[in-house]
């Protein structure tokens, strides 16, 4: 079956195109062209029978802890599979915490969590420098690591810190490297900030500014599980024994699978999908109609996206390309914290996942 993709692969088109790199957010990492996909057929075939049984094998290591929460699941992977940064809002008591933690030890990440609250610096994050006196009496700064020297960052409550302090990962998340007294430190590879969020308690709370939101490649929205799942949470957890996350991965493989992602093939179908879904969320473009409540719109780094996140999407579900159904999977959770409604909007009871509905309705059905 994957043969016979790969010989359909010259109908497809490889956005960015060879050695052009994009200069926003998270991607900056080499691109693949599609002459690289044709001239080793049979390298690409083995490296994508490696990186489905691996991803496979690694879901269901994580639903076996994670219970009634796939779609979660789901999205989490394919954050992690396209390289980029994952926001989860939900309640307290949704497993979020044990999900991150779960996620590192399945596919074999070095993960280190953050507490985030009001008192809490940037240095606390970051690491600072502190001086030492050698045993010649000489006296040298020396810089002690913060916890965002991990491949995995659980940023736990992102929005109890203050700004000065979530500032901070601004250009861990964009660059894959700190600046401490004018000194750069790189962060290991891969990096990945998982931050967890919850809505209802606003007291005490800072919300994210826009620019850090779009660091974000997806918000994922944690809901109740339901009933049958809950049953099965109750009876699993609340006994003698307590089922424990196994590695299925290693940090190599993960790092191979991010590659394998951006060579994948892409239609040229949904490539203008992706535009036309994207450019149609911004006021001004588009369908007025649809487009009359919205406040601003994603920028090109949501079409950046969407593109990375279908095709790692495509993976987790045992596909090689990513289809129109992809994209609309993943419409809200790419879009969501990318766009705002005008007050007007928001007056009359619109909502974000509302209008992404009818945007999705419009140009993908």
């Amino acid at each position: 079956m994957v043969r016979a993709l790969l010989e359909k692969a010259p109908t497809y088109c490889n956005a960015p195109a060879a050695k052009a790199k994009p200069d926003a957010g998270f991607m900056d990492e080499k691109d693949d062209s599609m002459s690289a996909i044709n001239a080793e057929p049979g390298l690409l075939t083995r490296d994508v029978d490696v990186a489905l049984e691996r991803i496979a094998a690694a879901r269901a290591a994580i639903g076996a802890i994670i219970l009634g929460q796939e779609r979660v699941i789901d999205l989490a992977l394919t954050v992690l599979l396209a390289g980029g940064h994952g926001l989860l809002i939900g309640v307290p008591g949704l497993a979020k915490t044990k999900l991150v933690e779960t996620l590192g030890i399945v596919v074999g990440l070095g993960a280190l969590r953050v507490q985030f609250t009001p008192d809490l610096m940037p240095s606390d994050i970051l690491g600072s420098e502190v001086m030492e006196e050698g045993l010649d009496g000489k006296r040298a700064f020396r810089f002690i690591r913060g916890p965002i020297f991990a491949q995995l960052l659980m940023a736990d409550e992102i929005n109890r810190a203050s700004p000065r302090t979530q500032s901070a990962l601004l250009q861990a998340m964009q660059e894959n490297h700190v600046t401490v007294a004018g000194v750069r430190h790189d962060l290991p590879r891969p990096f990945h900030v998982l931050a967890t969020q919850n809505p209802l308690e606003q007291e005490g709370a800072y919300p994210l500014p826009e620019a850090q939101l779009d660091r974000f490649l997806l918000q994922i929205d944690v809901g109740y599980p339901d009933r049958a799942a809950e049953r099965r949470i109750l009876i699993e957890t609340t006994g003698e024994r307590e089922a424990r996350p196994k590695p299925v991965m290693s940090a190599e493989e993960l790092s191979a699978a991010q590659r394998l992602v951006r060579r994948a093939p892409v239609g040229d179908r949904i490539v203008e999908s992706i535009l036309d879904l994207v450019r149609s969320a911004r006021p001004g473009e588009g369908d007025a109609e649809l487009a009359k409540g919205i406040g601003w719109g994603p920028g090109p780094r949501a079409a950046q996206a969407l593109m990375l996140a279908a095709r790692a999407r495509a993976l987790v579900d045992g596909r090689l390309s990513p289809s129109l159904e992809d994209i609309e999977a993943l419409a809200e959770p790419a879009l969501k914290h990318r766009m705002a409604l005008t007050f007007a909007a928001r007056a009359d009871g619109e909502t974000i996942p509302a209008v992404i509905g009818r945007l999705v309705k419009k140009t993908l059905r």
